[in-house]
């Protein structure tokens, strides 16, 4: 029997090391990630809400546009994918229900946030998040949702508290989350290098997440041997597929306003482009379905001739 997505990741979580995990926001993206030989990946609310809507991430994309699109993601590719579930699009009876369909769809983990709605963006202005008691009622209810589906996807519990409240009030609630069953920890935004060592020294049996925000975000950018050294086990680089494929396309029409194409070096052959999408797949595939009868064609149909009496010749 295959290995399942959730056990799959736990396999990572269990196995030594730091672990290396970029976000995707289409089949395309995630299947990228998957040839490049990454053990799993993520789905960025931030780049699925500007790829699929154009839209910043402030809480205006749908919980059904986002798990359609995880959806897209998980058919896409065979490794481990872990949903953004935001924060669970409500209460905690919307977290169950945001936990269930993430289940059914194949994620492997979900992360879900103790933000208010409307929701912000990681490391931008504006965040709010709820009392302690609801933040641990949405993790409760995800342990519960699991439960009662008999699944063993990856509960990953995030606060965005150290940005919203202090830095305190964000291990107080990551130590309730682990209390209360989270598998997997993560705080949002952390300033310093100092923050994340005594991040990773609360619930020490409990994993912890790194958020690596490319471009300018609140956490410092650590290698992934100063993270495992810090004490990270899973780590998440959030923009760097959408960041680079913006620069890119940007690039591209600048060339074609100017009349050429994209350079030589910026731009794959067709035969690679093929190739990444499947083509060459889908055609060994179709072999295994080939006949020996023909098309038919305009050349071997007999036509009907109209005669000038009332029947068919």
């Amino acid at each position: 029997m295959a290995e399942s997505p959730a056990k799959a990741l736990r396999r990572i979580l269990d196995s030594p090391g730091v672990h290396l995990g970029p976000a995707c926001f289409d089949a395309l993206s995630a299947k990228l990630v998957e040839r490049a030989g990454f053990d799993y990946c993520f789905t960025s609310g931030f780049s699925i809400s500007a790829a699929r809507l154009g839209l910043p991430d402030v809480g205006l994309i749908s919980y059904g546009e986002m798990l359609d699109q995880g959806r897209q993601i998980i058919q896409a590719v065979s490794i481990p994918v872990i949903a953004d579930g935001d924060n669970g699009y409500g209460n905690a009876m919307n977290v169950k229900r945001t936990v269930r369909d993430a289940i059914r769809a194949g994620f492997a983990g979900i992360f879900l946030e103790d933000q208010v709605s409307p929701k912000a963006c990681g490391h931008t202005r504006g965040r709010k998040v709820v009392p302690r008691e609801e933040a641990l009622m949405r993790i409760k209810a995800a342990i519960d949702a699991r439960k009662e589906s008999g699944s063993d996807i990856v509960i990953i519990a995030r606060t965005d508290s150290r940005q919203a409240v202090s830095f305190d009030e964000s291990l107080w609630r990551s130590q309730a989350f682990a209390d209360a069953g989270a598998e997997v920890l993560f705080i949002d935004a952390l300033a310093s290098k100092e923050e994340m060592k005594a991040f990773c020294e609360i619930a020490p049996s409990v994993p912890k997440m790194a958020n690596m925000l490319e471009g300018g975000g609140k956490t410092p950018i650590l290698s992934p041997t100063e993270l495992e050294d810090v004490g990270f086990k899973i780590v998440v680089y959030p923009l760097s597929l959408m960041g680079v494929s913006i620069r890119a396309m940007q690039n591209a029409l600048t060339a074609i306003k100017g009349g050429q194409i994209p350079s030589h070096g910026s731009l794959p052959t067709f035969e690679e482009i093929k190739e990444i999408v499947g083509f060459n797949s889908y055609y060994e595939e179709e072999k295994r379905y080939a006949t020996n009868t023909h098309q038919v064609s305009s050349q071997n149909v007999v036509p009907l001739v109209w005669a000038k009496s009332d029947g068919l010749v």
